[in-house]
């Protein structure tokens, strides 16, 4: 299954459902209210929105992320991989490392990575 595109603005709202999910959507206008600024329609919005498309479940008061952070994270760097380098890895890490001041640490840590 395809992970659901999630926006900026929606992306800092799951920010706070992955980190405190399930939870109550009353807490969660309380979350959003006092960490994003958004008044309560506007959560309810976001939540409406994002259940719609499969990201949360919103089911007797109660939000819960329908995806992961990380399936999310990837999902995002999928598309920007294909969009910005052509689906790329060796372009996109070389774009990284021209821009990245990478730490012997960081290398050997990519080079493990790369090796499994």
């Amino acid at each position: 299954m395809e992970t659901p595109k999630i926006f900026e603005s929606e992306y800092r709202f799951c920010l706070i459902l992955w980190e405190c999910g399930p939870v109550a959507a009353a807490e969660l206008v309380k979350l959003c209210q006092a960490r994003l600024g958004w008044k309560r329609t506007t959560t309810y919005t976001v939540i409406k929105r994002l259940g719609e498309r499969g990201v949360l479940k919103h089911e007797n008061g109660l939000v819960t992320p329908l995806i992961s952070k990380e399936d999310a994270q990837v999902s995002e760097l999928d598309a920007l991989m294909e969009q910005k380098f052509q689906g790329s890895l060796p372009a996109f890490l070389a774009a990284f490392a021209r821009r990245q001041a990478l730490s012997e640490e960081d290398v050997e840590e990519i080079r493990r990575i790369i090796e499994k």
